[in-house]
Order: C-alpha cells, then structure tokens, then sequence
C-alpha cells in the first residue's frame, strides 16, 4: 500500500499542476476533484518491452492484455491485483481479445499474421489461422459469433471473418487499400468503422454488401484509436499529428468536434454512463473530455500518467481505467488503475 499511496501522491501533485498550466472557468480547481483517481499499481513481472492491446474475461474479473514485445498475453486478476497466467509461444501480439459466449481467447500476432485461437479458462491453444501478414486490432460480434480481424499492408488489408463457433475463416469482410488500426463495429446496423492510419481517412464497410465508404479527415494525420458513441451516433477518433479528439456525425461522415489531446495514443475509451472520453498519451498523461451533448465537447483534465503509457481497458462495470506502464529505469512494468470520479 505504500508505493500505491506514494504514487497516488506524485500523480495527484502533477494532476494539479497540469490542470492549473491548463485552468478553464469549467475544469476542476483541485487534484481532489480530477475525474481519475489513481488507486492501485499492479505489477506484470517478466513483461518487458512494448505493450498493445487488452480485453476483458468479465464474468472471471480478468483483464487480458498483448505483451508485444514480450510475445506472451498477460492475464490478470483485478481483484487479487495479480498476473495468474501467462501464455507464452506468441509473435508480437498486437490484438487481444475474449468471447464470453464461446469461452475462448484470441490473439492477433503482427510477427507471423496469425491469428491463435485459445481455450478461454485453461488457455490451451485450440487452432491458429493464417492471414499472411500483420494481424492486429480484434473485435466481435455477439450476435452472430463472428470475430473481426484487422490484418495486412497496403493493397492486402482487410477485414478477416472467422465464425467463433467453428474457427473457420470466413470471406473477408472488405478488402481495404492499406492497414486497417483501430476499428468499431455497429450492434444496431451493419457497419464497420476503420482508421486507415496511412491514409488519413476513415473507411466505413457495410457487413451485408461489402462495400467501402471513405470519410476524408481533413487537417488530421496519423488517426489510431477509435471508439463508438452508437445511440447518439458520433465516432470519436485519436489522431497524432497534431494530437486531437475528432468527433464525427456517423448519419454523415462530418466532423462535428475537434480538440487538443495527449499526443502518441493507441488506445481511447468513451465512459457512455458518465458521458467522458479518456485518451491515454504516450506523452505522459491522459486527456479526459466531457460531451455536454452530441455536438459539444469540453476539456475536463490532463491527468499524468507514464511516458509510453498508451493502451489499457475501460472496465466500465467497475470504473476502471487499466493503463498499461512499460517498464522504465529502477521499475518494472506496470497496470496502473484509475478510479472515474463524479
């Protein structure tokens, strides 16, 4: 408890210097009302190097997160504030994800395109599927059992299908023109939002036909991260270059909204209950911005955080923010945990 409280301290006192450097008539007057309280700081032995993605075994109060420069996934209980497993035997594992209504974990390797299919308890690996090259961001569909893989460079990017049911690679669900980052898929309609990073732009696949939209994001480069606001239909966007929350109108493709943001992020989170969107920065704090409604957006915060701190998981069940802290001089890496305040 006494590295928690000491390093509740350090990042509070800075919290408070940030938001003093950066005071607006609405951000809070105090480190004491930041609207992320850090609580605890989770060792991950052994993991060096680069961490991506993570997802989430709810129902087990895990949290799964790509030790890509590690090549193992790291598994965690967030109650006993430990690693329990770790699955060894990857390559530079990029995407990570858990579904709960198949019980099994799958792994997106950027080192061999392969995409390996575990045992959701016993981690077992169950089947490995080939996509060639890169694979990286994950997602799911519930509904249908369908896992969607992001994978490829240039004119080989795609969407890749598999049937979570079966393991069997299904038809891609586009072909893109070049490497797709983060993407969300629609739970009420048939669309796929992508960042294609490289292109500065964002292309829009409906699942039915296949076919592909693209939004032109002008003025911003380098868009990574990517979270779905659905019933108020807005897409929320990261970019790097400059660094900046997008906020686009998803019944048209328009930017409605554009601010400053921690710069060198990989990962972003809309909190739906609290109506706030956290961005991690590799810079070394996280950006925390308020929807006072569809259209308008305002800076709450820059809460410090770690350089290099860039990806984690918004459990929204528990208000947790996960961070993921690489290791550093004297300090091995790290899962930092932040408390959301009203």
């Amino acid at each position: 408890m006494n590295r928690v409280r000491a390093l509740y301290v350090a990042v509070m006192c800075l919290a408070g210097f940030a938001m003093g450097q950066n005071n607006t008539s609405d951000a809070p007057s105090s480190a004491e009302s930041a609207p992320l309280r850090i609580v605890q700081a989770i060792p991950l032995p052994n993991v060096v190097g680069r961490i991506d993605h993570f997802t989430a075994d709810q129902k087990r109060k895990l949290v799964i997160g790509s030790a890509l420069g590690n090549n193992t996934v790291e598994v965690v209980d967030v109650f006993a504030g430990r690693v329990v497993h770790t699955v060894n035997g990857l390559d530079e594992p990029q995407g990570v994800l858990f579904a709960p209504n198949v019980n099994k974990l799958y792994a997106a390797n950027a080192g061999d395109g392969k995409l390996r299919i575990y045992d959701g308890k016993s981690y077992a690996l169950l089947s490995t599927i080939d996509f060639g090259e890169n694979t990286d961001n994950i997602r799911y569909d519930p509904a249908t059992k369908r896992v969607y893989v992001g994978y490829g460079e240039d004119e080989k990017s795609a969407i890749g299908v598999v049937d979570a049911a079966t393991d069997k690679r299904l038809d891609d669900a586009a072909k893109l023109d070049s490497h797709p980052e983060s993407f969300q898929l629609e739970s009420s309609g048939p669309r796929i939002y992508v960042n294609i990073a490289s292109k500065e732009k964002i292309s829009v696949i409906d699942r039915n036909t296949h076919k592909v939209n693209d939004w032109a994001i002008p003025g911003l480069k380098a868009n990574f991260p990517m979270a779905l606001d659905e019933p108020d239909h807005r897409l929320f966007i990261g970019t790097r270059k400059p660094g900046r929350l997008a906020v686009l109108d998803t019944t048209s493709g328009k930017i409605v909204a554009n601010l400053p943001s921690a710069g060198d992020m990989d990962d972003l989170y809309f909190d739906s209950g609290r109506k706030r969107i956290y961005i991690p920065g590799g810079e070394g704090f996280i950006s925390v911005f308020q929807q006072l409604d569809p259209d308008h957006y305002q800076a709450l915060a820059k809460i410090p955080s770690a350089i290099g701190a860039r990806t984690g998981y918004w459990y929204e069940k528990r208000d947790r923010l996960y961070l993921a802290v690489p290791g550093r001089a004297n300090q091995g890496a790290e899962l930092w945990v932040y408390e959301a305040q009203d």
